[in-house]
């Protein structure tokens, strides 16, 4: 088969994923794409467990070791089979607690300790890197198997070049897809499903390959049955005791490993998919390991020998003559190595941003009293360098490491290492005395040993470990060879490793646990942990918190993003009973909000961050008492009580805040009142004034004439505009106005609004900065009546915003069918205590004497948004006066009485 043959098919494979996955986004962001939401796909997605390893490796484990290979697929089954129980409880836990990672899960219940989380990184990155390198080690090792003439097609045969084209296109794949939105339980959509038809590829692969094998090259089950009698080895005999240390392995990986915790536990959305997976993953696991041993023994037979049996199900199809099997085999060894490459980056990506250099930041910026900066625009950006240096690190060892033994049997010295991370995982479960000083001391003794015992030494002698300390141990004592730890010569290496690193890890863990007393907030949260299933809801971890709503809005914006931070604000806000974007502090809200930036950033960093805006975090009598409760019962009762007492609460407060502002209202109305009547007599006292003494004087001359005549005309424009603003105001109340509904570009609207307001303090220097591009929109609406309103906020700007260097800033984004622009100037703001009146009728902020206007200028541009089909509201925290109109981007038409719209120019004068 041609190479290049080869190498279009697969960029036209890697194309169809791009598609599938570009799909998947966009219709999960426009939420019609309810199957990817199914079990079919979270199970299909499981499936990166079964790699290149297993693809390939499974074929020559079986060729070495007969049905031992086995192991590897009877381990998930238990688990999933029998211990999906177990599963479910660490869904449940990853949603309520919005965990991003398996460092994250083990963090935050062991006090939101970050320093575990670094253990556990560190842990996760080293032994996933160089199972990283055994996936770009099978692709490259594949395209060279179609490499009939290395002479002809030199960089074909060259699996450096191979491997390093491999690594910067998953590089480009799991960055395009993997880091597009922060909060890590929005799922990746596209990633998930990119998984899930490279889950269908390789076993349809795998499948098509044994059917050939049984039936066109064999003559049946029966005749493969006397092959495999025929072919066995030796080394083929079943040992039970290395069977069991395999399952136990396997079974341990498909929990730790940081790709199945990714899949199984961050990206699920439903716990309930757990019960189809409990059946449909392992039969997908029976299916594609039915064929592992026809296809190995077809291989022994007819392959020449020296043959990598590795390479079985790539290299057997070619042997036979049959190309296109060939190709789709290749193509399911790809997707096997690919699934597993994206997943793996990602997940280690966002442990290492969250754990490693996002807290180091925090740190820097604290000691130095600076800032927190953009930590959205942060962390997306540490992500992405960081699956560009796991996926880099991962090409380094396969460079070192040249694709010997070590590389070849590095699957299973991965499983031996994130399987130190079981004990500490299963105290968070299910032992509530578990300590943070036990699972560190456990955690790093544990990841010792493998490092000593197993991992150093798989690379072979004089490489990273001398001879000599591999043959008489360290400082030449006996007992400390890596092989023989303790004198325990019996077991092979792989299991001799696993037995000494989980038993003393344990037992460190344990006696950590028993000697040290966990704190209050590790109280806390092993109490919802373990009772998960039984508490109604998490357990408050702040109490009297002393911190303003406008402190936080700003760190919430740079975590979540401007748009979500506001949103998630506004909602807390109306669930407290209150309008705008500024809720009460309380601590309901501050455990919400840190659930909510843990999605992003992590538990145990989202913590710090709120605790160093709030002060310290606390935890309540309250809290211990419900960590101490007996019973379910009184658990409900309590929490039953609490909500009664909470809704009473909102209704106190609503009913304090509605008498707080009729209060406010009449007194503004009284103002209005006597402003209005002030307002009224003055321009008519002047008109009968000057008319009368026209009408008396008989002797005036033209000119005196013509200037009495103007002033009365001036005052009858000002009296004409001051009633024009109270019937448009009446009628855009009632629904009354008649709206010239047409389409407009939203960049003329603004232009022409600019241009009308600089009529207002025309003297006052005002800068405006804009970006032109994202304002070039079509919208079907009333241009002039929102114009009028563009024209009255930025009008109001230049009389009051107070900077020495006043500014104005427009931002327009596009959201859907919706339409935002932000009109934000950096003057000092408006206080919060008014900023609930700003929108009300006959509200002003300052003396109405001293700037003049009855104050309806915002009334009306909010009666005019209603009208438009939109919003206009204040949005604090954004370091000025800041102003949001939302409209849609197309308005229908809505037959109404037929009123004159109110004349533009009257915009400029109101407030």
């Amino acid at each position: 088969m041609s190479f290049n043959l080869l190498v279009l098919t697969c960029i036209a494979y890697v194309i169809l994923l791009f598609f599938v996955a570009s799909a998947a986004e966009r219709s999960a962001q426009q939420g019609r794409a309810k199957w990817l939401r199914s079990p079919l796909v979270y199970t299909l997605s499981l499936s990166v467990y079964c790699t290149a390893w297993t693809f390939y490796g499974a074929v020559g484990y079986a060729a070495r070791s007969g049905l031992e290979f086995m192991t590897i697929y009877l381990g998930p089954t238990l688990v999933f089979v029998g211990w999906w129980v177990l599963l479910r409880k660490l869904v449940r836990i990853g949603r309520e607690h919005r965990v991003t990672s398996i460092a994250d899960l083990i963090s935050a219940r062991y006090g939101k300790s970050n320093l575990l989380g670094v253990i556990v990184t560190l842990l996760c990155v080293a032994a996933g890197t160089p199972y990283i390198a055994l996936q770009l080690q099978s692709i490259a090792l594949s395209f060279t198997v179609f490499v009939s003439d290395p002479g002809r097609v030199p960089l074909a045969a060259d699996k450096n070049i191979i491997a390093f084209w491999v690594a910067a296109g998953l590089t480009f794949f799991t960055i395009a897809f993997g880091t597009r939105n922060l909060d890590a339980n929005e799922q990746h959509h596209g990633v998930v499903t990119a998984i899930a038809v490279e889950a269908v590829v390789k076993l349809i692969a795998l499948i098509a390959v044994g059917i050939f094998v049984v039936w066109f090259v064999a003559s049946g089950p029966s005749d493969i049955l006397a092959r495999i009698d025929a072919q066995a080895l030796p080394e083929w005999t079943i040992q039970p005791g290395r069977w069991t240390g395999l399952i136990l392995l396997s079974a341990i990986a498909i929990i730790c490993l940081p790709r199945m915790f990714q899949v199984t536990v961050v990206e699920n959305i439903d716990d309930k998919h757990l019960a189809t997976a409990s059946w449909a993953f392992p039969l997908y696991l029976f299916l594609i390991s039915l064929f592992v041993l026809p296809i190995a023994v077809i291989g022994m037979e007819l392959m020449p020998e020296g043959a990598n049996p590795d390479m079985f199900v790539l290299t057997l199809p070619l042997h036979l003559g049959q190309d296109g099997l060939a190709l789709l085999s290749f193509l399911g060894g790809f997707s096997a190595a690919t699934s597993m490459v994206i997943v793996a980056s990602l997940a280690l990506a966002t442990m290492v941003s969250n754990h490693i250099v996002v807290p180091l930041w925090l740190k820097l910026r604290a000691a130095r009293n600076l800032d927190s900066g953009n930590m959205r625009l942060l962390v997306l950006s540490v992500r992405r360098l960081s699956i560009s240096l796991i996926l880099a690190l991962g090409y380094i060892y396969y460079i070192i490491s040249g694709g010997s033994e070590a590389l070849a049997a590095i699957g299973l010295v991965a499983f031996v290492g994130v399987a130190q991370a079981l004990p500490a995982l299963m105290g968070a479960l299910f032992w509530r005395g578990a300590s943070r000083n036990g699972a560190a001391l456990g955690l790093s003794i544990g990841a010792c040993l493998w490092f000593y015992s197993l991992f150093l030494p798989s690379f072979g002698p004089d490489v990273m470990i001398s001879a000599q300390v591999l043959e008489h141990g360290l400082w030449g004592q006996s007992w400390l060879r890596p092989y023989s730890l303790f004198g325990l010569t019996t077991l092979d290496p792989l299991l001799h490793a696993l037995f000494w690193s989980l038993l003393l890890n344990t037992l460190a863990f344990c006696l950590g646990s028993l000697l040290s007393f966990p704190s209050p907030i590790e109280r806390v949260q092993g109490a919802l942990f373990v009772n998960i299933f039984d508490r109604p809801g998490p357990t408050r971890s702040w109490t009297n918190p002393v911190a303003q709503a406008e402190d936080l809005l700003p760190m919430a914006q740079r975590i979540l993003g401007a748009s979500e931070g506001q949103a998630f604000f506004r909602a807390q806000a109306e669930l407290q009973g209150k309008s705008g974007f500024l809720p009460d502090i309380t601590p309901e809200f501050l455990q919400g909000l840190e659930l909510k930036m843990s999605g992003s950033v992590g538990a145990a960093t989202a913590h710090a961050m709120i605790s160093q805006t709030v002060g310290t975090a606390v935890v309540s009598v309250e809290d211990l008492m419900a960590v101490a409760s007996e019973t379910a019962q009184i658990i409900e009762y309590s929490s039953q009580l609490e909500a009664k007492s909470e809704e009473l609460t909102r209704t106190a407060r609503k009913l304090r805040d509605a008498n707080e502002k009729l209060r406010t209202l009449s007194d503004q109305k009284d103002a209005f009142l006597s402003q209005i009547s002030h307002e009224l007599r003055t321009p008519m006292t002047s008109i009968r004034a000057f008319s009368e003494i026209m009408m008396d004087a008989g002797d005036m001359s033209v000119q005196e004439q013509a200037h009495f005549a103007r002033i009365i005309h001036d005052e009858s424009i000002r009296l004409t505009r001051l009633l024009d603003d109270l019937l448009d105001l009446s009628v855009l109340e009632h629904g009354q106005v008649s709206l010239d509904i047409r389409a407009v570009n939203l960049r003329d609207l603004i232009d022409k609004a600019i241009s009308a307001s600089k009529s207002v303090q025309a003297q006052r220097n005002f800068r405006i900065l804009r970006s032109r591009d994202p304002e070039d929109v079509e919208i079907v609406t009333d241009s002039g009546r929102l114009t009028q309103v563009f024209i009255n906020i930025l009008s109001n700007a230049r009389k009051y915003c107070d900077a020495t260097d006043p500014q104005m800033k427009i931002i327009v984004r596009q959201r859907k069918t919706m339409l935002e622009v932000d009109f934000i100037d950096n003057g000092s703001g408006i206080p919060r205590d008014k900023q609930a009146l700003i929108f009300e009728k006959f509200s002003r902020l300052t003396d109405s004497l001293q700037a003049g206007g009855a104050g309806l200028g915002l009334a009306i541009c909010r009666e005019i948004m209603n009208n438009l089909g939109g919003d206009i509201d204040y949005v604090p925290g954004q370091g000025g006066a800041a102003f949001r109109v939302s409209l849609p981007l197309v308005l229908e038409r809505k037959p109404m009485a037929a009123q004159p719209p109110a004349a533009l120019a009257r915009a400029e004068d109101a407030d």
